[in-house]
């Protein structure tokens, strides 16, 4: 028995430890310098923990305390700042529409410091999709180390794969879309040989061949009819060329462009003669109400040897689901031509207030534009602005609403310049956007050091997306597709 206490009593004496507080901290007039950056941001209640470590990577020790407006406290300890998912839950939960104040302190060199509070907003704005969808690729401009497509449960740091190249080894898959964050219709595309269009409805495989005489490729960049009947896509052809002795990396162009319209029940598609034009059309979007497809169109040119000369101008054409029609015009909203600039990636917010899409010199693939920069438009006056409160000197790109159209996700590469992030903000009525954090995870230092992937269209989803990925290489690798006819 004795020989077992002195076996314990390193341990209780380390537990002893860390629940220890600092005793008198010297007092410094200045916010704590932390990563990620989570001072100021505003969250949403029921968010997974927003755990931190101090910037300084020679701090060997961090306490906080976190104590809510409305009441509630929590306390951390140790190499970075560990919070309790359910006591996270219950104090956010607690403080919504208030806030919660955080006191820092730090260890350096036995020496305790403690900086001044800051706070941490909690929104009275809900988040209630269930997660994140996305694609996590290396930068390595290649097929290979493990492409694959997560879903993530923002309430807590679980992810789940939902198809990877360890399933289909060789395949690159993209382009997955569910209907306005409801996975009960499910598109994805997978690229090259067995390659392939899957619709997937209430947990059915359908993979179609979705190129036809009548189109010069397959569908990508889709986007689900609210009423999910029909999926809109670019069928186009993806080139990549390098740059040399500057210090952008890469260029990624599209030789052509056209906009098709699927009807998922009869797998015929829908073909408008101003979408099939010589100019590159890509890039659908459908509105809220299914009424509109807004669209990036630009002016063919000579690329790669040209591509500074490609300026999307941002377009919308009616559509008619009831009789299965596209319109008979479409609208410029915004030039590419007068502004001397390339607008990308519209996406309207679900509840028909707000369209967002990316702006960038040229180009039309803004992930790899450094300047890209988000704006926003309000779709009753057509006003639009920069979103200064969330653009950096880096990249953003690939944003995407949640269902209640009060939060947004991006993709940023603010943090090194190479990998994208994800982020997320919050806007109210008046399309004032606050300051947006990064996606939380579990000892994030340690997690996006060694997080060798970049984060690729991601969107909200309602709940736990269910997917087959057995079915699914069955189905790539029998190299059976169903046909897709022209309507």
């Amino acid at each position: 028995m004795k020989h077992y206490l002195y076996l314990l009593l390193p341990l209780l004496l380390l537990l002893a430890g860390c629940s220890q507080r600092p005793d008198h901290p010297r007092k410094v007039d200045m916010l704590p310098d932390i990563y990620p950056d989570y001072v100021g941001v505003t969250i949403p209640a029921g968010i997974a923990p927003l755990d931190f470590a101090m910037a300084d990577r020679s701090v060997t020790r961090i306490d906080v305390t976190v104590k809510g407006s409305k009441g509630g406290e929590l306390h951390a300890s140790g190499s970075y700042a560990d919070f309790a998912i359910d006591a996270w839950h219950r104090l956010t939960e607690q403080n919504k529409g208030g806030h919660l104040v955080l006191t820092v302190c730090a260890e350096k060199d036995g020496e305790w410091v403690q900086y001044n509070d800051f706070n941490i907003l909690v929104s009275q704005y809900a988040l209630d999709d269930y997660g994140l969808t996305y694609r996590r690729i290396p930068p390595g401009y290649e097929v290979g180390g493990n492409i694959g497509i997560y879903q993530r449960d923002i309430h807590s740091f679980d992810e789940f794969p939902l198809l990877t190249e360890m399933t289909v080894p060789g395949r690159c898959m993209n382009c997955h879309t569910a209907r306005q964050n409801h996975p009960d219709r499910i598109t994805l595309q997978i690229r090259g040989e067995n390659g392939g269009t899957l619709i997937q409805k209430d947990g059915v495989q359908q993979w179609l061949d979705t190129k036809t005489d009548s189109t010069k490729a397959a569908g990508s960049y889709a986007s689900w009819h609210p009423g999910g009947d029909y999926c809109v896509y670019a069928a186009n052809a993806v080139h990549q060329s390098f740059y040399v002795g500057t210090g952008q990396r890469i260029e990624v162009y599209h030789s052509f462009s056209n906009v098709v319209m699927l009807d998922t029940r009869t797998n015929e598609l829908l073909l408008s003669p101003l979408m099939m034009t010589d100019d590159l059309e890509i890039f659908p979007a459908f509105s809220a109400a299914g009424d509109t497809v807004y669209y990036s169109t630009s002016k063919p040119c000579r690329v790669p040897a040209e591509y500074d000369k490609v300026k999307c101008s941002l377009c919308a054409i009616p559509f008619d689901a009831k009789a299965g029609r596209w319109g008979d015009k479409a609208d410029t909203l915004l030039n590419a031509r007068t502004h001397d600039k390339s607008f990308t990636l519209a996406r309207p917010s679900y509840d028909g207030k707000w369209l967002m899409y990316a702006v960038s010199d040229c180009g039309n693939f803004p992930v790899c534009r450094p300047e890209a920069d988000l704006w926003l438009m309000n779709l009753q006056t057509r006003e639009t602005r920069p979103l200064s409160e969330v653009n950096s000197p880096q990249t953003e790109s690939w944003h995407c609403w949640s269902t209640n159209s009060r939060w947004f996700v991006f993709a940023s590469k603010r943090e090194n310049g190479m990998y994208a992030q994800l982020f997320i903000a919050s806007i109210d009525d008046k399309g004032k956007v606050s300051k947006p954090f990064l996606l939380p995870q579990r000892n994030p230092r340690k997690f996006y050091d060694e997080m060798m992937d970049s984060y690729n269209v991601a969107d909200f989803t309602t709940e736990k997306v269910d997917f087959d990925a057995r079915e699914a290489y069955r189905q790539v690798f029998n190299q059976e597709r169903i046909k897709v006819k022209i309507k």
